[in-house]
């Protein structure tokens, strides 16, 4: 005889709906003989292919839903997606994000993405798979704003977060389950939902019991995607998928493989752990390992950056100093600036080059203390680009900093170059008046007037910084 709590506004079902509706109900929240429905989080049973409260195909069940927490979630094409939202005008044309006709694609929307765009794909053959594909620059700082606030909405979830890039990150809600009054898929599943009404972009779930499988399965069923891979399921799933499939198998080691006759993970499985230790060393273990579904690595909330870089694709191949130096200024100063605000110093410079014939040339030099200042990098930088410069025509130029930690012992008085601490206090006098005015209020006579041969690349969502 209690009536129900009247549906949201929009025809949604909120959450104190779904709490009320299991209270009513005799079967308990974490029954694993009934599933849920993802879009109103009504309890299913095991037989229903839409949802009784809200007749919404989206109904999620699985034998051990209610056992696993491990889990991954991943933004669906998250640039992409952040540009439609901000411009509903967008909503239905195919979007790419990324670079000019030399730049490459940092992600494609998945309109885009049914003509063969792909993440890291050649902008000139983008273009080519989608002429009507509406093209915009990346805006790091938007990106990196929103992905923040989906953060935080992960750690109101639990405290063990670690993100991977600006868009993913591994979950473990073990012992949750009291704090929320629901089981982690559950937990999950409202979270999702959370995200796409407040933040306007969509994510995909991955739950198992384990980092590599909860990865893999955030992946099967993008965009606004939901899988389970649970221990019953996890050997024989595996058995059909491609040895592509296990982290750190990229395309010349699967080569080496299939020159042993190994295609699947099935193979891997039949193999004997020391016959893979006696062929591939240390990676044979992890193909054992993961191909058994085994993965001990646990979700580490303080997972932090390797690298902060910037690098630039040029409109035209460059060889000369009197080109390539203003630009390597402009990047080192873009490498600075992120350093200044995250409040971190980094002791290793590399540089990265990238030939007309798409060779790449990463050199590197360590510092005698951690720097976070645009002139030590730059000047770093330079020394390693001259011995590079032979005469071979380059399209890419990137530089960043590796061994990073904090600013606490970072550019000490130099007593050789007494200079340098004055150079370091008038760039950060500098800094201030950027901040103050725009960022080219005050420029160095490197970059006045220069840089307009090239354009700035934002590397891929997945890809890491200088990665080859």
């Amino acid at each position: 005889g209690r009536q129900l709590p009247e549906n949201q506004p929009g025809g949604k079902i909120g959450p104190e709906y779904v709490l009320f509706t299991f209270a009513l109900m005799a079967t308990p929240v974490n029954d694993p003989e009934h599933g849920f429905c993802r879009d109103c989080l009504a309890q299913q049973k095991p037989a229903a292919r839409r949802c009784t409260a809200c007749g919404s195909p989206r109904v999620l069940g699985h034998p051990e839903l209610y056992q696993l927490h491990v889990a991954h979630v991943d933004c669906d094409a998250f640039y992409a997606a952040v540009e439609k939202r901000d411009n509903p005008q967008l909503r239905d044309k195919p979007v790419i994000v990324g670079g000019g006709k030399r730049g490459v694609v940092s992600t494609a929307c998945y309109i885009a993405r049914i003509h063969g765009v792909r993440s890291a794909m050649p902008m000139f053959k983008a273009l080519e798979a989608c002429p009507n594909a509406v093209v915009i620059r990346p805006d790091m700082e938007k990106y990196v704003r929103v992905g923040r606030e989906i953060r935080g909405m992960m750690q109101a979830l639990t405290p063990l977060v670690e993100p991977i890039s600006i868009d993913e990150a591994f979950l473990d809600l073990a012992g949750t389950e009291r704090l929320h009054g629901l089981p982690p898929a559950l937990v999950l599943a409202r979270f999702a939902s959370d995200v796409e009404r407040q933040i306007g972009v969509t994510v995909s779930v991955g739950l198992s019991y384990a980092k590599f499988l909860a990865k893999v399965a955030s992946d099967l069923k993008k965009p606004r995607g939901f899988a389970v891979i649970g221990v019953a399921e996890a050997m024989s799933f595996l058995a059909e998928q491609p040895v592509t499939l296990i982290w750190g198998v990229g395309k010349v080691f699967a080569t080496t493989l299939e020159r042993d006759g190994i295609r699947t993970i099935g193979q891997l499985q039949r193999m004997e752990r020391d016959e893979l230790l006696r062929r591939y060393g240390t990676m044979g273990d992890r193909l054992y390992h993961l191909s058994r579904g085994q993965d001990t690595r646990t979700v580490h909330p303080d997972h932090e950056a390797k690298n902060v870089s910037a690098e630039t694709t040029f409109n035209v191949d460059l060889s000369s100093r009197d080109d390539l130096a203003p630009v390597l200024r402009a990047l080192a100063e873009k490498v600075s600036t992120r350093l200044k605000k995250a409040g971190i110093a980094g002791r290793t410079v590399v540089l990265k080059l990238k030939t007309t014939d798409f060779k790449i040339r990463t050199r590197n030099r360590q510092l005698g203390s951690p720097t976070r200042l645009a002139d030590r990098i730059f000047e770093t930088g330079l020394q390693l680009m001259e011995k590079e410069l032979d005469g071979t025509r380059y399209r890419l130029l990137g530089i960043g900093v590796h061994d990073l930690s904090d600013v606490d012992r970072a550019d000490p008085p130099d007593l050789v170059d007494v200079r340098a601490h004055k150079r370091g206090q008038a760039e950060l006098a500098i800094d201030v008046l950027r901040d103050k005015f725009g960022k080219t209020a005050v420029e160095t006579g490197y970059t006045f007037g220069r840089g307009r041969v090239a354009q700035q690349q934002q590397p891929s969502e997945r890809e890491e910084d200088f990665r080859d």
